[in-house]
């Protein structure tokens, strides 16, 4: 009865299955984890990339590092997701997520090897996930938006791990103020704080990291189109933005125009300058004294302007002219025809053109309750600049989490030790197979303390074994470690806060990414697309990625 063995998948296919893949995926997850792990806490190490192109990144922050990090094992993958929607929703909170992952798996991997089925460990992972919430919602004491204090506390503390850490509360202001200003009231107590679209950071290299302010307003590079002609200083500016070509529209198509007399050139010629004056009369009626517009500007329009004592200013980004509309209360006219009264931005208090280095930059700025506004980031380095822009990205977003849902938790590892407590006193109750899973997850909380002490240096083993004495049965939540020094303090007297909306997203996101990649048992790989016969192998297209789609390549003038 021997028959020759059985070929279901092509000689080419890799195929793991059983325990071996969850044990391959946990070792990959924590490998991921041991990369992340040393740049969490306020003692935390940089750690420097070679990117694609030759250029250097240095930074702590764990969303940045795996951005550029190629890797291959597919679950280690799926953990360099993780960091990235993290990222997205909340904003910070990327290193916690991916060492809390990795310690969920990684006290996953004995129940594997004593043959418990994954679905059970991942039952009471979500089980503990439910239970977690629930500590922190009790634990959670409310914010008073408006003071001032309380708030730069909360922002200090989650960018206390960054590299500007050092220049106290600078960033952690930046970004209040730049949050406060493009806050917008949805009614029912609810605000929207729209980062990406309107707060823009320029950086300009030169100068110290102090000079870096908040403009009230918008800045951007670019000079007006005629420096000698036009005003760089305008007090009070009226502000008309346009989004159409100031300049004689030729036909869509090749046209072809046959004149027969001569004086007929001259003629055409003069309608075309006429259509430019038209258009420029419309836009003069209004007596503005800065018009911007997206796309060109002609010599003809320009000199009209420079006559009217108008300045001007072509090919603006798209999305810095919906800055500029927000910032002064314009609003952006498609056609010179259409323009209404009401369009003219006055909100502005000062125009000006400045020269930072050796560019030139306009600033609209001083504007009565502007809703769009600019961080200006002056430093030593270019590199320096970069570091300093993805923490200040970090704190704004802490600053909108708080602002959309003001509920405090105790940073330092504190609320994670908490939360571990409960859980622990909890497991007692929890009946049958899933008793130990429950309490495995609750240990693994303990990660995120242990992982600060051991940034810090000091005696993990007593520091935890004190922390964990002190929040024995759930009481003095407010207990952690001090990432500085490693001691032993009340979070509430130190300052150390984190924002509820991150801490739920971070505990969600680690639970239930660990439980997907436990439920995985079968891995296939080395699939090879079919080719239709005789084409070879086509080259891979370029395919852009997210950091390239921003839409804001720069365009030349």
């Amino acid at each position: 009865m021997l028959h020759s063995p059985m070929l279901v998948l092509k000689d080419s296919l890799k195929r793991e299955s059983g325990s071996k893949v969850q044990h391959a995926n946990i070792q990959a997850s924590k490998a991921v984890a041991d990369i992340i792990r040393t740049t969490l806490g306020p003692r935390s190490m940089l750690k420097m990339l070679l990117d694609a192109s030759g250029g250097i990144v240095v930074t702590n922050d764990g969303n940045a590092i795996l951005r550029e990090l190629d890797i291959a094992h597919p679950a280690a993958k799926s953990m360099i997701e993780l960091s990235r929607t993290q990222d997205e929703e909340v904003g910070d909170g990327t290193t916690s997520v991916i060492v809390l992952a990795g310690e969920m798996l990684h006290v996953a991997e004995a129940f594997i090897d004593k043959n418990y089925h994954p679905t059970v460990i991942c039952r009471a992972y979500n089980k503990a996930l439910e239970d977690a919430i629930a500590v922190l919602d009790k634990i959670a004491i409310s914010v008073d938006v408006n003071d001032r204090a309380s708030m730069l506390g909360l922002v200090k503390s989650s960018i206390g791990t960054k590299f500007t850490s050092q220049f106290g509360d600078l960033i952690a202001d930046l970004a209040i103020e730049a949050t406060t200003i493009v806050g917008v009231d949805l009614g029912q107590g609810l605000r929207e704080v729209d980062i990406k679209k309107y707060i823009k950071v320029e950086k300009v290299p030169g100068g110290q990291l102090e000079d870096s302010m908040v403009l009230k307003g918008v800045m951007f590079q670019k000079d007006v189109v005629a420096p000698g002609k036009m005003r760089r200083k305008i007090v009070n500016p009226r502000v008309i933005l346009l989004d159409c070509p100031l300049e004689y529209k030729k036909g869509e198509n090749q046209t072809n125009a046959e004149l027969v007399k001569e004086e007929d050139w001259s003629i055409l010629l003069r309608m075309e300058e006429e259509y430019v004056e038209n258009i420029c009369m419309q836009i003069l009626k209004f007596k503005p004294d800065l018009v911007i517009t997206e796309k060109g500007l002609s010599d003809l329009a320009c000199h009209y302007f420079s006559k009217a004592g108008v300045s001007a200013i072509r090919r603006l980004r798209k999305t810095d002219n919906n800055r500029i509309a927000k910032a002064c209360g314009a609003t952006i006219v498609n056609r010179p025809d259409e323009l209404q009264e009401s369009d003219v931005g006055t909100g502005a208090g000062l125009f000006e053109v400045k020269k930072i280095g050796d560019e030139f930059f306009a600033f609209i700025v001083d504007c009565k309750d502007p809703k769009a506004c600019t961080v200006l980031l002056r430093g030593a380095s270019k590199d320096l600049l970069n570091e300093v822009e993805r923490n200040l990205q970090d704190a704004m977003s802490v600053a909108r989490n708080i602002i959309k849902n003001p509920k405090l938790l105790p940073g330092g590892g504190a609320t994670e030790l908490t939360v571990s407590a409960m859980l622990k006193q909890k497991s007692s109750s929890i009946e049958g197979i899933e008793k130990w899973p429950y309490e495995a997850a609750a240990i693994a909380f303990e990660a995120i303390p242990r992982t600060l002490a051991q940034n810090c240096g000091v005696n993990v083993i007593r520091i935890m074994t004190a922390l964990q004495g002190k929040h024995a049965n759930g009481e003095n939540a407010w207990i952690g470690i001090d990432g500085n020094t490693g001691a032993i303090t009340d979070m509430k007297e130190q300052k150390i806060w984190d924002s509820y909306n991150v801490k739920a997203q971070t505990f969600k996101t680690a639970i239930e990414a660990s439980c997907m990649l436990l439920r995985i048992d079968d891995i296939v790989s080395g699939i090879k697309k079919k080719q239709a016969p005789g084409a070879g192998a086509a080259p891979k297209p370029q395919v852009e990625t997210e950091a390239d789609a921003d839409g804001e390549q720069i365009l030349p003038d």
